[in-house]
């Protein structure tokens, strides 16, 4: 990734390379998905780096749910994050020109995606979606790819009407909810997002589920896999557009690296066990992009 500003500068086009106002703070959103103090600690040393090399005060905000980043990113106010693809989705439909995607995370094995997995508590007698018919189910956030966009389509193609389906349809508030809400009883069965690598019992290398076991927060043996999605594209990192050009490469090129300059903050930033984060464009996301209009036309 050392040469990723190399790359970045021969293909910036001749609108990116206008030059913005100096910045005199620069804002970074993180999506719901656990809860905020975890987020903040996890993301304070991705903070003093950014801080750093930009000279500039740098703060890290967390939204009660996705929409606050997406609105935060839209209206000016964030100027960085790592959004799911259905975030990032529903960003380029309200504003086209409010953010710039730069880099996606890679899996150890070298690919780019995860996947969407369907779960009950391991003592529920639930082993298949087709047992959780007429139980409460849980969704993370509407905004959300793997807790929502994703399994709600497919699972609705396999099942029909999911509020017909199931006794019940929430929205937990996010991921951390959702595999909380299961453990505990409050939920029979819901979705959440992991990589797909690695072990069950560990809450597999990278994901919600990860996060969710190295806080603590659940034994992944007290819970059960009941359904696994198609492979979803793994979001962007993203920057705010009208940011001036060197502003915008700075800290690309921190997340790039970030792998090689500090393992500790790249395992907490990235969700668990990753191997990079590498270039990709706004073209991977084309299919999430038309999937989230027909979603929208439909509501």
């Amino acid at each position: 990734m050392k040469h990723l500003l190399a790359i970045l500068a021969a293909t910036t086009t001749l609108a990116g390379a206008v030059q913005a106002q100096e910045i005199t703070e620069f804002n970074i959103g993180i999506l719901g998905g656990e809860n905020a103090q975890d987020r903040l600690t996890g993301h304070e040393c991705f903070r003093v780096m950014v801080e750093e090399a930009l000279g500039v005060p740098v703060k890290l905000f967390t939204p009660a749910d996705y929409d606050g980043v997406i609105q935060g990113l839209v209206g000016g106010t964030l100027d960085f994050g790592w959004l799911g693809a259905s975030a990032y989705a529903k960003t380029y439909l309200t504003d086209p020109e409010a953010v710039e995607v730069r880099l996606t995370k890679q899996n150890v094995d070298g690919t780019t995606g995860y996947y969407a997995f369907g779960f009950a508590r391991a003592d529920s007698g639930i082993t298949t979606m087709e047992q959780a018919k007429g139980k409460t189910f849980a969704f993370a956030d509407p905004n959300s790819t793997s807790g929502y966009l994703v399994p709600a389509a497919e699972l609705q193609g396999q099942l029909g009407d999911l509020n017909q389906y199931f006794s019940e349809v929430k929205f937990s508030g996010g991921h951390e909810q959702s595999i909380v809400g299961v453990a505990n009883g409050d939920f029979d069965a819901g979705v959440s997002w992991a990589d797909g690598l690695g072990n069950w019992e560990d809450g597999f290398n990278s994901g919600a589920f990860r996060k969710a076991a190295d806080a603590g927060l659940v034994d992944m043996n007290d819970l059960v896999m009941i359904w696994q999605s198609s492979l979803i594209p793994e979001g962007p990192v993203v920057v705010r557009k009208a940011l001036p050009q060197d502003v915008k490469d700075k800290v690309t090129q921190i997340v790039a690296d970030l792998h090689e300059t500090n393992k500790d903050c790249a395992y907490n930033v990235a969700a668990g066990e990753a191997k990079d984060f590498v270039p990709v464009t706004h073209d991977a996301y084309l299919g999430i992009i038309e999937a989230r209009k027909l979603q929208e036309a439909s509501n």
